[in-house]
């Protein structure tokens, strides 16, 4: 059934049955077999199971568990299927899976007819897609939308619920959202799986004898999609990079409460491109808009939660100061935008996680009037979230998790006074088997959300996890900090190219020019032409300098391979930016 479930709201097939045939395939739900269509393999076209009658047998059948969307190449339609999948807990009683693997399904025979420049271009295209397939984070439910806030949820008009689940989502956060078009047009509301990147955490407590629940969401904004290095603060409309909605959410006593906090890229126009070097330098970039879309990005924030507490964690000297004094100038233009700076690392160091009791010194007044969402079981609203915290460091990851767990502590306690599960003088943090399922939350979302933009595991997880740093955390995140240099230098260009692909950033055009066409230094770019050139030379330097003393001949040479070293690593160094992987997409947006 596409709708029509325990609470009387829309539902989506669950299970799905895929045929494939010669010259197509067919997609119904195991549940109600008529509830179907078929995707023709030579051009992609949809058809319903009404329209399409087939006599001959599948050539294979296997079980799917939902349809993410379609993407049209320029030879062919890809549908993209969830292969696998995992429950991950439930929300408001609904499950909530993540996505273990995808698949795209090839509706491209007319390939053939291509001319030789548009097969290689879809080749490369095919091979993004490949990169999609494992894009990581990914969520969903059968029975409701995850991607609305518990205080927004409440807002919402009788029968909003009954809506496809589609339309009850917020777009901000459905990363499928220009996948589902297809779908969407051709009235298929019951295969329409609107997925949520970022994290979904739960684990089940017992506070003095008494069972909770606490859950942790993060839904990534998906209107400046992309990697660390490619995708850096805002655009000319005010959205910014990796900038995302965490809520924590505690059901305990028949209560049921939520806090918000977010995060995301400073929102000034800056970048920080690769370019070998270990820490690329960050450049703030004039612009005559910027203090437009510093206003038009809080103009948003405030519209959607309230006043708003800008909380800055980065450095105040180097680069990342001269960009916080930027960030500072700006904010203060406006109203009703608090700016708090705070030196994470000048003050807490790599270790010393209680010394944000001093930022929270700082902040606790308006951070407590602001408040948290609360309803009763009979959904009475006791209290409303009337503010909200943005928090940012430079890649808005490490450092703006561990103080984003901090708070959140903060707040539970105060939640758990105000239900009469704690005492004042109680704090959470007492019970220490609860206390480390909140930190372990805390910690595994900071990893995932990591994962998705970085590409590694988060630094500083430990300050989470322990409220400390070990050995073990030390090695960890060292392997993880030359992880990441490794990727945002060598891969993020393809990872960035795939993003703009499926998020509709980037749009396919046959009579355009070819975007992979290259020329000059590109073309012979990445790690192994750099890593030959040095290891190349370098290695007959040091062979020439063990024959040196035999010879003036062999010092000659020694000495002349010794400038070729000297010269290929100058010509590294200063085309560093060239021989890093770019995306050719959409470039810098």
């Amino acid at each position: 059934m596409e709708s029509g479930s325990s609470s009387g709201g829309f539902r989506l097939h669950e299970e799905l049955e895929l045929q494939e045939f010669q010259d197509k395939f067919v997609i119904r739900s195991k549940e109600s077999p008529s509830d179907g269509f078929s995707i023709g393999r030579r051009e992609g076209n949809i058809e319903s199971l009404a329209e399409d009658a087939s006599s001959t047998s599948p050539s294979k059948t296997t079980t799917i568990y939902g349809v993410v969307g379609t993407i049209r190449l320029l030879a062919g339609n890809y549908v993209l299927v969830i292969t696998s999948r995992e429950e991950a807990g439930t929300f408001l009683g609904f499950p909530v899976y993540r996505v273990n693997s995808m698949k795209f399904l090839p509706c491209n025979d007319a390939l053939k007819l291509s001319t030789c420049q548009e097969k290689r271009d879809e080749a490369y295209f095919m091979a993004l897609l490949k990169t999609v397939e494992s894009t990581p984070g990914l969520y969903y439910s059968y029975g409701t939308d995850i991607t609305l806030n518990l205080q927004r949820r409440h807002r919402l008009m009788d029968g909003w619920m009954t809506k496809p689940i589609w339309k009850q989502a917020d777009p901000r956060f459905v990363w499928n959202k220009n996948l589902m078009v297809e779908l969407i047009e051709c009235k298929l509301d019951g295969f329409a799986i609107p997925l949520l990147q970022g994290s979904f955490q739960a684990a089940p407590l017992e506070l003095k004898g008494l069972p909770a629940t606490i859950t942790l969401i993060s839904r990534r904004c998906t209107r400046r999609l992309g990697t660390r290095m490619w995708r850096r603060g805002a655009n000319l409309e005010g959205d910014t990079a990796n900038f995302i909605e965490t809520e924590q959410i505690l059901e305990a006593e028949s209560f049921k409460s939520s806090l918000l906090q977010i995060r995301g890229s400073i929102p000034l126009l800056w970048e920080q491109i690769v370019d070998l070097s270990y820490k690329p330098r960050l450049r703030v970039i004039n612009h005559e808009e910027t203090s437009k879309v510093v206003e038009r990005h809080f103009h948003d924030l405030s519209q959607r939660y309230g006043e708003t507490m800008v909380l800055d964690l980065t450095d105040r000297h180097g680069d990342e100061g001269q960009l916080g004094a930027a960030y500072a100038s700006e904010v203060e233009k406006l109203p009703n935008v608090r700016y708090v700076s705070f030196d994470f690392h000048h003050i807490c160091g790599s270790s010393n996680f209680e010394n944000l009791e001093v930022l929270y010194e700082e902040i606790s007044e308006d951070f407590e009037k602001q408040g948290y969402f609360l309803v009763d079981a009979e959904g009475t609203i006791l209290e409303e979230q009337k503010g909200i915290i943005r928090a940012n460091c430079i890649d808005c990851l490490d450092r703006t998790n561990v103080t984003q767990s901090f708070l959140a502590q903060k707040s539970l306690n105060i939640q758990l006074r105000r239900i009469g599960v704690l005492v004042p003088t109680e704090s959470f943090s007492t019970f220490s088997d609860n206390y480390g399922k909140f930190r372990t939350l805390w910690a595994e979302q900071g990893d995932e959300l990591s994962l998705e933009y970085a590409g590694t595991h988060a630094l500083k997880g430990d300050l989470v996890r322990y409220g400390r740093q070990t050995v073990v955390g030390m090695i960890r995140d060292g392997m993880s900090a030359l992880s990441r240099y490794y990727l945002n230098n060598f891969q993020d260009g393809i990872r960035q190219d795939a993003i703009d692909l499926v998020s509709g950033h980037y749009t396919i055009n046959r009579n355009g020019a070819s975007p992979f066409q290259l020329n000059g230094f590109e073309s012979i770019s990445y790690l192994p032409v750099a890593s030959a050139l040095l290891v190349g030379t370098l290695t007959a330097t040091t062979l020439s300098l063990q024959q040196a003393g035999r010879s003036a001949q062999q010092f000659i040479s020694s000495a002349l391979w010794a400038g070729v070293a000297a010269g290929v690593m100058a010509m590294v160094k200063a085309n560093g930016r060239q021989l890093c992987s770019r995306p050719r997409l959409c470039g810098l947006l």
